[in-house]
């Protein structure tokens, strides 16, 4: 017989749960709530352990409860935020920390866990700061010291506070793959062989890596997907043997499907760019279009573009995964798109909810998401060929051309910048790689700076968004023998100026095992020849892709001795490398890789193929597009 009073009953419930018996604790807890139904003991507790057990939308209800029955409970503001945090909402999960923080200041993880809410880097590094001073040994502190020091662009300070997090805690591995990752956005390479090993040991041996980490170290296409796979059910996500039952409209006949691309990045972003035009060009006799933006509101004009350009813009961001499932629900959505990924600011908590019938993987992350939420990804005989699909989760849809999409209406500056103004030497061959210093690696720079030393009027043009790598590459050079002062450093810039430094470029040079992506499909549209090789897996192969779709296979070698001939053999023979800029001249307009008509009718055959596989209660299969005449 369970004790007869509440406060018994509450004592009772408590050491239950100190002795990790959660079920009798719960049994306990509602009879002593249908003793007293506003007993705040008793409602906070069944809180904690409906939380304990998964059930987040009981937990936050119950939370709530306790809240309005006695508004002083630090500890319901600070479980009610995690819960948030988790859904997505994550400006509430600031406010109920900020809640949570006013009754008790002391607490270190509260404060950390606000550093990581917080969009102000100097507000979040304050935060974990206190926390550590609390709490030095706290590995969650120093993780958000990590986060914070990343977003303020200080990637070594960065990479020092995500090994403090490893070496405090080293059950999380991932917390190291996120200080190699800031060692290379600074392009600091001690031990990048070592490092590397490490990491493919442990995929192999059935660990997690960081699923974009491993596409910048090469890892096998098998490799990266087991890793993702692994990430995805350590996230707590729906299991990948499991997809969650199809909303029911999918069942319905239909003469115009309402397709929804998900996205944090409609703003000045790279995605934001190359889809811009797809929005414009969709069929509206076929489709209605949605976007669904759960990132920053910038008020850039491209973020502008892409409201005009919809059937209808919906402002996500802050929404838990519920409202977001309910807002896909009113507007029965039939496929929705996730351009995210593994990105930073994704949002995989949505896909697992089944927003839609039929959701699909496309542009912002070359790879497999490791979980049965997604049905197909987007690909191209290149980047995907059919032979590839055991590295993917979702079934492959290959369009016929590429698999990029572009926007023909991007600026094409036709005056090249002065060369001095850009930090170039008046005169001499200038060698561009304007790819962020993560796609970068030891073994590629060593074959860069011996194409320097092969052609003595050249320069390499690099791109150093943050500062940090500008250093660490000079110093590679200089050990190479190469002198340092013959390394440029391009920094940000609007599209306009960014486009138009691609004047002053001879010969672009791909990065690789991580292709150029945005990257080479800028160097193309400006006239640039861009070498490249292929590799093994989507993101290695994407810069194949853009050459095969301007006509340019000519340009991707099969190995690095290859790629470094034909670099050296176009940087001595000016007229073959004029004749190559004259051709991307030529084929802009009809070339495939910029007939964004084309694109959008080819991948409108790919959302009916998928639609109809559907309708007949057919699974998701791979799907080979044909070309349209």
């Amino acid at each position: 017989m369970p004790p007869a009073s509440p406060p018994d009953l509450l004592r009772a419930v408590m050491d239950a749960y100190r002795q990790g018996r959660l079920a009798e604790a719960e049994s306990l807890c509602r009879h002593l709530l249908q003793q007293d139904s506003a007993h705040v003991g008793g409602l906070f507790m069944l809180a904690v352990l409906r939380m304990a057990a998964g059930d987040n939308d009981a937990a936050a209800h119950l939370f709530r409860r306790t809240l309005v029955l006695s508004p002083a409970i630090a500890d319901a503001y600070g479980n009610l935020a995690a819960i948030r945090q988790r859904q997505g909402a994550v400006k509430q999960a600031a406010r109920l920390l900020d809640h949570a923080l006013a009754l008790s200041p002391d607490n270190a993880g509260w404060r950390a866990s606000r550093a990581l809410l917080r969009p102000e880097g100097a507000a979040a590094i304050g935060d974990c700061r206190r926390a550590l001073v609390l709490a030095p040994g706290l590995s969650a502190a120093w993780r958000a010291l990590g986060h914070a020091r990343r977003q303020a662009g200080d990637a070594v300070g960065a990479a020092t506070a995500f090994d403090r997090a490893y070496r405090t805690d080293p059950a999380f591995p991932l917390t190291q793959d996120e200080a190699f990752t800031c060692q290379l956005l600074a392009a600091d390479w001690r031990d990048y062989d070592g490092q590397r090993q490490r990491l493919l040991t442990r995929i192999d041996q059935g660990g997690p890596a960081l699923p974009l980490l491993t596409q910048w170290i090469g890892a096998s296409p098998a490799q990266q997907r087991r890793a993702a796979e692994r990430v995805w059910s350590q996230q707590g996500q729906t299991p990948s043997s499991v997809s969650p039952a199809a909303p029911p409209w999918g069942d319905k006949d239909k003469d115009r499907l309402t397709v929804a691309y998900l996205s944090a990045d409609f703003h000045d972003h790279a995605t934001a760019y190359l889809i811009a035009e797809l929005f414009e060009q969709h069929d509206r006799q076929g489709f209605r279009i949605l976007a669904g933006s759960y990132g920053r509101e910038d008020g850039s004009a491209i973020r502008q573009r892409i409201q005009d350009a919809v059937d209808g813009f919906h402002d996500l961001a802050g929404m838990g995964s519920g409202q977001v499932a309910a807002w896909a629900a009113a507007e029965q959505v039939d496929i929705l798109v996730d351009l995210k990924g593994y990105t930073a600011g994704g949002r995989l908590d949505l896909l697992s909810r089944r927003l839609a019938p039929i959701q699909v993987a496309y542009l912002g992350y070359p790879g497999t998401i490791g979980g049965g939420v997604l049905d197909y990804l987007i690909g191209d005989p290149v980047v995907t060929p059919p032979d590839h699909q055991p590295f993917y989760h979702e079934k492959l849809a290959i369009l016929p051309d590429c698999y990029q999409v572009n926007d023909r209406k991007r600026p094409l500056p036709t005056v090249a910048p002065d060369r001095t103004a850009l930090g170039l030497p008046e005169r001499g061959f200038v060698f561009g790689a304007l790819h962020t210093p993560q796609k970068l690696n030891p073994a590629l720079f060593a074959l860069w700076m011996r194409l320097l030393r092969a052609v003595p009027d050249s320069c390499l043009w690099l791109y150093n968004p943050h500062g940090a790598a500008a250093g660490n590459l000079r110093a590679a050079a200089q050990q190479a023998g190469v002198d340092p002062a013959r390394l440029a450093f391009a920094g940000p810039a609007p599209l306009a100026v960014h486009l138009a430094r691609y004047r002053a470029i001879d010969l672009c040079l791909d990065s690789f095992p991580y292709t150029g992506h945005t990257t080479t499909s800028d160097a193309l549209w400006m006239g640039v020849p861009v070498v490249a090789l292929l590799g093994d897996g989507f993101a290695a192969r994407v810069s194949a892709s853009l050459l095969r779709a301007v006509g340019l296979a000519e340009l991707v070698a099969t190995d690095a001795a290859e790629y470094e001939a034909l670099a050296l053999a176009l940087a001595r023979d000016a007229t073959r490398l004029a004749s190559l800029r004259q051709h991307l001249e030529q084929v802009r307009p009809t070339a495939p890789l910029f007939n964004t008509p084309r694109f959008t009718a080819h991948l409108e055959d790919a959302y009916r193929m998928m639609w109809a596989r559907h309708r007949a209660g057919l699974p998701p299969d791979t799907l080979s597009l044909p070309p349209r005449a």
